[in-house]
């Protein structure tokens, strides 16, 4: 029997040498997996740590839209303040201009008006003196006398003017000014052998030659050019 007892002593040596390494690896493989594990668990801990840095990376363009959203207002802004003083400095041209346009257009049609009303009288002005050299003419060509037929010294007209040879006559002629002698009572009057000689209106050629005053034989007082006697026209004295 002492044999089979060895036998069966030394089976459970080798059985347990052979089960006890076996364990050994076990527990030292699970010795070993528990921190990859541990390590494991670990991980997920640092990946939160993390997110939040990336969260705070993903909301940083947020902060920079944020603040870049009130420079692009005042950028808008600024970009319309400058239109708006773009438009309002075009319409101020604007209507300046049109205010010259219409001032020059004013002062055309005024000095047009001018024109028109200075042409205008000068036409009724030259009417004017025709048609008094006309009826002068007339009056004159009615009250014309045979040359020498005049009034002698000592003679007055109607009004009492008296005609003296030595002031008056074809030997005492004399030229006369457009502008000469003195206006008055609205009427051009000259001076001439001590009275003031005036007429509705004078004929041209009174003011171009020699004019002496003479009265006729019915008490009228005539202008006569001293180069033309037949040019004549009747005149009042005062």
């Amino acid at each position: 029997m002492k044999p089979v007892g060895f036998i069966a002593t030394g089976v459970l040596l080798l059985l347990f040498g052979a089960v006890a390494p076996t364990y050994a690896q076990q527990d030292q493989h699970e010795q070993d997996a528990k921190p990859a594990k541990q390590e494991q668990k670990a991980k997920p801990e640092k990946q939160q740590q993390a997110k939040p840095a990336k969260q705070e990376h993903q909301a940083k363009p947020e902060k920079q839209q944020e603040a870049k959203a009130p420079k692009q207002e005042q950028q808008h802004q600024a970009k319309g303040q400058q239109e708006q003083q773009q438009k309002q400095s075009q319409q101020e041209a604007k209507s300046a201009k049109q205010e010259q346009q219409h001032q020059a257009k004013g002062q055309q049609e005024q000095q047009q008006k001018q024109s028109q009303q200075e042409a205008k009288s000068a036409k009724q002005e030259q009417q004017h003196q025709a048609k008094g050299q006309q009826e002068q003419r007339a009056n004159t060509q009615k009250h014309e006398q045979p040359q020498g037929n005049w009034a002698h010294s000592g003679q007055r007209d109607n009004r009492g003017h008296e005609y003296n040879e030595s002031r008056f006559g074809r030997e005492h002629h004399a030229r006369f000014e457009e502008n000469g002698g003195r206006f008055y009572n609205g009427r051009r009057e000259y001076s001439y052998g001590g009275y003031w000689f005036y007429a509705g209106a004078y004929p041209p050629w009174f003011y171009g030659q020699e004019v002496y005053f003479i009265m006729g034989a019915d008490g009228l007082w005539y202008a006569v050019a001293y180069g033309d006697p037949s040019l004549m026209f009747q005149v009042d004295i005062d």
